[in-house]
Protein backbone atom coordinates (compact mmCIF):
# COMPACT_ATOMS: atom_id res chain seq x y z
CA UNK A 1 0.00 0.00 0.00
CA UNK A 2 1.32 3.41 -0.86
CA UNK A 3 2.42 5.66 2.01
CA UNK A 4 1.77 9.09 0.57
CA UNK A 5 0.82 11.07 -2.52
CA UNK A 6 2.50 14.32 -3.39
CA UNK A 7 1.10 16.82 -5.88
CA UNK A 8 3.15 19.69 -7.27
CA UNK A 9 0.63 22.53 -7.07
CA UNK A 10 2.72 25.41 -8.50
CA UNK A 11 5.16 28.08 -7.41
CA UNK A 12 7.62 25.57 -5.89
CA UNK A 13 4.92 24.24 -3.56
CA UNK A 14 3.71 20.67 -3.04
CA UNK A 15 0.78 19.17 -1.21
CA UNK A 16 1.44 15.86 0.52
CA UNK A 17 -1.31 13.44 1.54
CA UNK A 18 -0.72 10.69 4.10
CA UNK A 19 -2.84 7.98 2.50
CA UNK A 20 -3.79 6.01 5.63
CA UNK A 21 -4.87 8.97 7.79
CA UNK A 22 -5.89 11.53 5.19
CA UNK A 23 -3.66 14.15 6.83
CA UNK A 24 -2.31 16.78 4.43
CA UNK A 25 0.58 19.22 4.60
CA UNK A 26 2.33 21.52 2.15
CA UNK A 27 5.98 22.14 1.42
CA UNK A 28 7.59 25.24 -0.01
CA UNK A 29 11.04 25.81 -1.39
CA UNK A 30 13.11 27.81 1.12
CA UNK A 31 13.76 31.51 0.56
CA UNK A 32 17.43 30.83 -0.12
CA UNK A 33 16.43 28.60 -3.03
CA UNK A 34 13.83 30.67 -4.92
CA UNK A 35 10.93 29.78 -2.63
CA UNK A 36 8.53 31.58 -0.33
CA UNK A 37 9.56 29.67 2.79
CA UNK A 38 5.95 29.65 4.00
CA UNK A 39 6.06 25.99 5.06
CA UNK A 40 8.51 23.19 5.73
CA UNK A 41 10.89 22.62 2.84
CA UNK A 42 11.69 19.04 1.85
CA UNK A 43 15.08 19.33 3.56
CA UNK A 44 13.38 20.72 6.68
CA UNK A 45 11.27 17.57 6.69
CA UNK A 46 14.38 15.41 6.43
CA UNK A 47 15.91 17.12 9.47
CA UNK A 48 12.63 17.07 11.39
CA UNK A 49 12.12 13.39 10.55
CA UNK A 50 15.45 12.53 12.15
CA UNK A 51 14.47 14.22 15.41
CA UNK A 52 10.93 12.88 15.42
CA UNK A 53 12.15 9.35 14.73
CA UNK A 54 14.83 9.52 17.43
CA UNK A 55 12.41 10.66 20.16
CA UNK A 56 9.82 8.12 19.00
CA UNK A 57 12.20 5.17 19.41
CA UNK A 58 13.34 6.65 22.74
CA UNK A 59 9.68 6.77 23.78
CA UNK A 60 9.29 3.10 22.84
CA UNK A 61 12.40 2.17 24.85
CA UNK A 62 11.27 4.27 27.81
CA UNK A 63 7.87 2.57 27.82
CA UNK A 64 9.53 -0.85 27.61
CA UNK A 65 11.81 -0.06 30.56
CA UNK A 66 9.16 1.59 32.75
CA UNK A 67 9.98 5.29 32.53
CA UNK A 68 8.77 8.12 30.32
CA UNK A 69 10.10 11.03 28.33
CA UNK A 70 6.80 12.87 27.98
CA UNK A 71 7.30 16.58 27.44
CA UNK A 72 10.75 16.29 25.87
CA UNK A 73 11.37 19.29 23.59
CA UNK A 74 13.50 18.93 20.49
CA UNK A 75 15.22 21.86 18.80
CA UNK A 76 16.38 20.88 15.33
CA UNK A 77 18.89 22.76 13.20
CA UNK A 78 19.62 21.91 9.59
CA UNK A 79 22.98 22.90 8.07
CA UNK A 80 23.06 23.20 4.29
CA UNK A 81 25.98 23.16 1.86
CA UNK A 82 26.22 23.83 -1.85
CA UNK A 83 27.88 22.22 -4.85
CA UNK A 84 25.90 20.04 -4.69
CA UNK A 85 23.15 21.58 -2.59
CA UNK A 86 22.53 19.18 0.28
CA UNK A 87 22.06 18.82 4.02
CA UNK A 88 25.47 18.29 5.62
CA UNK A 89 24.49 18.23 9.29
CA UNK A 90 21.39 17.91 11.42
CA UNK A 91 21.68 19.01 15.04
CA UNK A 92 19.00 17.63 17.35
CA UNK A 93 19.01 19.16 20.82
CA UNK A 94 16.76 17.30 23.25
CA UNK A 95 15.61 19.03 26.43
CA UNK A 96 14.28 16.29 28.67
CA UNK A 97 11.68 17.08 31.35
CA UNK A 98 12.71 17.84 34.92
CA UNK A 99 12.87 14.19 35.91
CA UNK A 100 15.68 12.49 37.80
CA UNK A 101 16.71 9.90 35.21
CA UNK A 102 18.94 7.11 36.49
CA UNK A 103 22.29 6.41 34.84
CA UNK A 104 20.72 3.27 33.35
CA UNK A 105 17.81 5.26 31.87
CA UNK A 106 20.21 7.82 30.39
CA UNK A 107 22.24 5.00 28.90
CA UNK A 108 19.10 3.50 27.35
CA UNK A 109 18.22 6.90 25.87
CA UNK A 110 21.71 7.45 24.44
CA UNK A 111 21.87 3.96 22.95
CA UNK A 112 18.37 4.06 21.51
CA UNK A 113 18.90 7.34 19.64
CA UNK A 114 21.50 5.54 17.52
CA UNK A 115 18.93 2.91 16.46
CA UNK A 116 16.53 5.37 14.85
CA UNK A 117 15.46 4.00 11.42
CA UNK A 118 15.64 7.46 9.82
CA UNK A 119 19.18 7.98 11.08
CA UNK A 120 20.15 4.51 9.90
CA UNK A 121 18.74 5.32 6.45
CA UNK A 122 20.66 8.55 5.89
CA UNK A 123 23.95 8.71 4.01
CA UNK A 124 26.95 8.31 6.34
CA UNK A 125 28.36 11.65 5.12
CA UNK A 126 25.43 13.47 6.74
CA UNK A 127 26.59 14.42 10.22
CA UNK A 128 24.02 13.66 12.92
CA UNK A 129 24.64 15.58 16.14
CA UNK A 130 22.52 14.82 19.20
CA UNK A 131 22.74 17.05 22.28
CA UNK A 132 20.97 15.63 25.33
CA UNK A 133 20.05 18.04 28.12
CA UNK A 134 19.00 16.42 31.37
CA UNK A 135 17.90 18.67 34.21
CA UNK A 136 19.88 17.02 37.01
Amino acid sequence: METSRVTYTSGLRTEALHVKSGQVFITDAPTDNQGKGEAFSPTDLLATSLGACAITVVGIAARTHGFDVDGTLLKITKIMASDPRRVTEVIVEMDFPKVKYSDKEKSIIRHTINTCPVGQSLHPDLKQTFILNFSD
